[in-house]
């Protein structure tokens, strides 16, 4: 039996909103006021539920042959940046256009055969989309036509880029602690390395908001941005008489790490050390106790991306989308 398809009242009803608030979230609309809470609410639902809107059936039901094509490595299977997807189809719907969505995996053949067959097809525009934000080289072909980055950066500033504000987020991250009274005590959990632009990016906006303040980290603990070199490389640091009052975690994964150590080390987050995050995967609610976190917009990336490529006018060079807070329970006043 087919299992039946999960409509946008199903989610307006987990989330405790109206239909019309669901509707608004779910096509990026911005001439309604909803709250922060209520739109992550909506969301949250909709992975939950795993809503799949039926945006190309609404397309067609327009008749309208005007289309633009999403080329990227693997952001269409990677459940973690669906919303790009979706605020980016959800935009092009709105805007009355189709959208063809192609993916590569890095494969620069495919790439090839993929923007030519979506040219043969009457794509007007592309966005070139990457799972994770880095410097791209966009392939010949799109030479001429109109091109807006999607979450990748490349040299000179002929075409449009979105990105996340991960500067802005860093500034968050510590902003988030020394209001709530760590200064000379925060240590950072994660390597840095210089090629990746996420973590470059995010050191540099947690350094300049300590510096303001006048103090700096207490210290780095460095280790991959998964959990298990994170609680060893944490587990470490706590076994050789190293002490914060708070982490900042590169990432979710690594806070899970970094959750598991202080764990075994007899430590409670936030009575004794706050821990605070970037992603707000899922991975930060069901922490116990839930974790706050920096959320990538994905949804807003999608959008703003194809309303830069429908504006004939669209403004080149870097722009940069909000990180909002999710503030949770890991965040508390340092112990003494």
């Amino acid at each position: 039996m087919a299992t039946p398809r999960v409509t946008l009242r199903d989610v307006a009803e987990r989330a405790g909103v109206s239909r019309t608030t669901a509707s608004f979230v779910m096509t990026g609309r911005r001439d309604m006021r909803i709250s922060a809470d209520a739109e992550a609410r909506v969301r949250q639902a909709a992975r939950e539920l795993n809503y799949r809107p039926n945006l190309v059936a609404r397309s067609l039901r327009t008749n309208l042959s005007q289309t633009i094509g999403l080329i990227s490595d693997v952001i269409a299977t990677e459940s973690f940046a669906g919303e790009v997807v979706r605020g980016s189809l959800a935009t092009a719907v709105r805007n009355e256009h189709l959208m063809f969505i192609g993916e590569t995996e890095g494969d620069a053949e495919v790439e090839q055969r993929l923007v030519q067959d979506m040219l043969d097809r009457g794509v007007r525009g592309f966005l070139y989309g990457s799972m994770y934000t880095r410097q791209a080289t966009l392939p010949a072909i799109l030479r001429g036509h109109p091109v807006v980055l999607l979450n990748c950066v490349t040299r000179g500033r002929s075409h449009a880029m979105v990105v996340p504000d991960e500067r802005e987020a860093g500034r968050t991250a510590a902003t988030a602690l020394l209001e709530a009274g760590h200064r000379d005590g925060i240590v950072v959990v994660g390597e840095l390395p210089s090629h990746v632009i996420a973590a470059r990016e995010r050191d540099e906006g947690i350094r300049r908001a300590l510096d303001a303040a006048g103090t700096a980290p207490a210290g780095a603990v460095d280790c991959l941005w998964w959990p298990e070199p994170a609680r060893t490389a944490v587990g470490a640091f706590l076994r050789d008489g190293g002490r914060a009052t708070a982490f900042i975690a590169i990432n979710d994964r690594v806070a899970l790490g970094i959750y598991q150590a202080l764990a075994a080390a007899g430590w409670r987050v936030p009575e004794d050390v706050s821990v605070v995050s970037f992603d707000d995967s899922d991975l930060a609610a069901w922490l116990d106790p839930a974790l706050t976190s920096i959320a990538i917009p994905h949804f807003e990336l999608g959008r703003r991306a194809v309303e830069l490529l429908l504006d004939e006018d669209r403004r080149t060079g870097v722009h940069r989308v909000p990180m909002p807070l999710r503030g949770r329970a890991s965040i508390g006043p340092p112990r003494g």
